[in-house]
């Protein structure tokens, strides 16, 4: 088993995280729609930890986006890469989350996180990160609001509401299934919020959370608990 180490540079503190992530920020594109749903590739990442061994695994899986079949998946295993800070997650999981997207052998298409993109306190979540490090047009779907305001939507499948920081709309809550707690989008890069909420819905055929979060979750815990043993 291949460990990935932490990259050379990598920031170590929290100053020298918050420097990098305003640098790429900058380089953050919001003006752009996207690919149109049910087409091309779609890929879920997503990350499982074990803090006392310092591991950290990370799985990509690549959909159809018309059927939803699996098309090619990939993990790696790494170290965390930086201690856990609120609103700088993406230190920890970066490095081996690319790994994983290393090794596809499928083009991405659209990256579907399970986290955040603008919905975050400096508007750069991990989806964000992703999408500006890879050129990737990407995409937050979270299963909690953070710390956001919103008003409840409709019942129905498909009914939506703003998610608002200091009066801006930085996602929105989504109902993916009829009577269930919604999911809250937000953009990442190279994607409009529309597009980003259509996108979540063709990916939520019968379950709350997206087929992509779904694969990529079973995926890295499997790859996690794979690495725990060969220890």
């Amino acid at each position: 088993m291949t460990i990935i180490e932490i990259p050379e540079g990598w920031p170590a503190d929290e100053a020298a995280a918050r420097a990098a992530q305003e640098a790429l920020r900058g380089r953050l594109v919001t003006a752009e729609d996207g690919p149109e749903p049910g087409t091309g590739h779609v890929t879920g990442v997503d990350v499982a930890y074990d803090d006392e061994r310092d591991l950290v695994a990370a799985a990509a899986v690549v959909l159809d986006g018309r059927t939803l079949d699996v098309v090619a998946e990939a993990t790696a295993v790494g170290r965390v890469s930086f201690p856990y800070v609120p609103g700088l997650l993406a230190f920890r999981e970066v490095p081996t989350v690319l790994a994983a997207l290393d090794r596809l052998g499928a083009d991405p298409g659209l990256l579907v996180c399970d986290g955040y993109g603008l919905a975050h306190p400096r508007r750069f979540g991990l989806a964000s990160h992703l999408g500006v490090l890879t050129g990737l047009p990407s995409i937050g779907v979270a299963k909690n609001p953070f710390t956001f305001t919103y008003e409840q939507p409709g019942t129905d499948r498909g009914a939506a509401t703003d998610l608002v920081a200091e009066g801006e709309t930085v996602g929105r809550a989504l109902r993916t299934r009829a009577g269930v707690k919604p999911v809250f989008v937000s953009v990442g890069h190279r994607v409009s919020l529309p597009n980003a909420c259509a996108h979540t819905l063709r990916l939520t055929p019968r379950y709350r959370l997206p087929e992509t979060t779904r694969h990529a979750d079973a995926l890295c815990r499997r790859a996690l608990a794979h690495a725990l043993a060969a220890e």
